[in-house]
């Protein structure tokens, strides 16, 4: 997941280096006779904080454009997972955004350039969050992670995932929002009623933890969808009855349980006990 939004937002950004540097949006006519101009993209790996990310790095004809951000020849960027997950989950403004470019690429890059930047970055973030999407899922997954967000000072909120496995197969983020606080149930109606005003009509089943007042939630959205509460989430509770010495053991031991077929699940429970 976050390598994909990764990708986005350096794709993003380099595209707000390369307008920079032209003076000139894509397809802008303004661009004509300026005696330079794109030329489509390279292939590149880079390795972040998240593994290895594939871009795609803009060209200009006369092979002077150089990117900054991910410099020639550069391999390794570091510190750019927060904010990837703050600038996809609406957790940043626009000037924290434009401070946080200024960080990464430093004192030699002007304001305007960072503003360049910034309208591309927030461009193609708001393109991907408002996308419309497929209207019927058969499995999403919800669930929230904690990230430190610099809001005035630091501190852990909440971003509320939802992962979706669409008809053919694919994995698809459908969007990433910032709470306040804890998780709630309230604010995952909130998600949940965002996704259906998307285009999302109907879920067979949508898979989370054991948050109270959640399934509530996911039936006032979704009426006939089917709740299931994620294998993940029922070992850790599991494994709250003992030491974590064992916990590999239990964890080997309930494997034949949630794998086992409907028609032979007795068997499999009798064997485990």
């Amino acid at each position: 997941m976050l390598q994909q939004l990764t990708k986005r937002l350096l794709e993003s950004a380099l595209e707000g280096e390369i307008t920079d540097h032209l003076g000139y949006d894509k397809h802008d006519p303004a661009g004509r006779g300026t005696g330079n101009s794109r030329n489509g993209t390279r292939s590149k790996t880079v390795l972040t904080d998240v593994g290895p990310v594939e871009i795609d790095v803009p060209r200009d004809r006369d092979a002077s454009f150089e990117p900054k951000i991910v410099a020639k020849r550069q391999r390794r960027l570091d510190g750019v997972d927060e904010m990837v997950i703050s600038l996809a989950a609406k957790g940043l403004t626009t000037g924290e955004i434009s401070a946080h470019l200024a960080e990464v690429y430093g004192a030699e890059v002007s304001r305007q350039t960072i503003s360049t930047i910034t309208d591309k970055l927030i461009e193609g973030t708001v393109e991907w969050q408002n996308r419309p999407l497929d209207a019927v899922y058969p499995v999403i997954f919800i669930d929230a992670i904690h990230v430190k967000i610099r809001d005035g000072q630091v501190a852990n909120r909440p971003i509320y995932v939802a992962l979706a496995v669409t008809c053919e197969g694919r994995r698809d983020i459908l969007g990433l929002w910032a709470g306040d606080g804890g998780e709630g149930a309230k604010y995952w109606l909130h998600v949940l009623t965002e996704l259906k005003n998307r285009g999302v009509a109907d879920v067979l089943m949508v898979v989370c933890d054991g948050l109270t007042g959640l399934p509530d939630a996911i039936t006032t959205v979704w009426p006939q969808t089917i709740t299931r509460t994620c294998v993940v989430h029922l070992l850790r509770n599991s494994f709250r009855y003992a030491g974590r010495q064992h916990w590999a053991a239990i964890a080997k031991t309930l494997k034949p349980v949630y794998t086992a077929d409907r028609g032979r699940s007795p068997r499999a429970f009798r064997r485990v006990r």
